[in-house]
């Protein structure tokens, strides 16, 4: 039985020219592009913490204490 080399050998096709062939044949790797999966992961994180500074820098909407407001007439002495 012949072996992949003596077909080559024997045969009229250039063994570079085919080799070349199943290379530019060979299906192509997708890279994956980390760039935009990493820009929006860090607007999420700013977005985040500027939402979080905030809310804890904000003043409260309420300036007067509850006890001692009219919205409760039965806490008034």
């Amino acid at each position: 039985m012949p072996t992949r080399d003596s077909v080559l050998a024997i045969s009229a096709l250039d063994p570079d020219q085919i080799a070349r062939a199943r290379t530019l044949l060979r299906k192509q790797e997708v890279r994956e592009r980390v760039w935009p999966v990493l820009c929006a992961a860090a607007f999420a994180a700013s977005t985040a913490l500027m939402l979080a500074t905030a809310t804890i820098l904000a003043p409260p909407v309420i300036t007067e204490h509850v006890v001692g407001s009219k919205a409760m007439p039965h806490a008034q002495p």
